[in-house]
């Protein structure tokens, strides 16, 4: 799921260099730190955050198959 995540991210941005992806299991919840430059904070997030909002469907549709809910958190 996390590479998942990691390839949608840097088709995004301008510097796909610098996004890190960061998962963290605690029971059945999964959260993924989604960290990209400052610069392309906006295009991650999204007008209105729809961008981030299909991520997180994305990440919850993925966790979901495997029985676990997922939070996904977007920062510079």
């Amino acid at each position: 799921m996390k590479a998942v995540l990691e390839v949608i991210v840097r088709g995004l941005v301008d510097e796909p260099e610098r996004v890190r992806v960061r998962e963290t299991v605690s029971g059945s919840r999964v959260t993924y730190d989604i960290s990209v430059s400052e610069r392309d904070l906006g295009k991650v997030i999204g007008r209105d955050g729809r961008i981030a909002n299909a991520l997180r469907t994305v990440a919850s549709a993925l966790a979901a198959r495997q029985n676990r809910e997922a939070q996904v958190e977007i920062q510079s």
